[in-house]
């Protein structure tokens, strides 16, 4: 078991940037897929963003396409989720995720990812 912190989470205006970062202690993440998810209050947790254990492969939400981007240091144990030109619709919980050591590629599902974090606030107001 892996265990993930989440920090970077603040009130934003809209049009800010933000970097999120979640450093994982435990097990090695270095075979595993990290993702991002986020739940806004009455909706279900969604896939932000993916990447592989390489950070040579991301997945991206539609939603998300083009202004965040999830990277990884596998020497520090930690992944980032940076996040520009925020809109009000971006302002959610934001939960870290790593899937089983050894699966390696990206995934958009959650129940492929087996540790969680906490989960941080981020909030954009227009």
């Amino acid at each position: 078991q892996v265990q993930l912190v989440e920090s970077g989470g603040r009130l934003m205006q809209a049009g800010g940037s933000l970097r999120l970062s979640c450093v994982a202690s435990g097990r090695t993440i270095s075979t595993s897929a990290m993702g991002w998810f986020r739940q806004a209050p009455g909706s279900e947790r969604e896939i932000v963003a993916s990447i592989n254990w390489l950070g040579s492969s991301t997945y991206y939400a539609d939603s998300v396409k083009g202004r965040f981007t999830i990277s990884r240091d596998n020497k520090k144990s930690t992944a980032y989720l940076q996040m520009n030109t925020l809109k009000p619709e971006d302002t959610a919980v934001y939960y870290c995720a790593a899937r089983e050591a050894g699966n390696t590629r990206t995934s958009q599902s959650r129940s492929d990812y087996v540790d969680w974090g906490q989960g941080t606030q981020v909030t954009v107001s227009s």
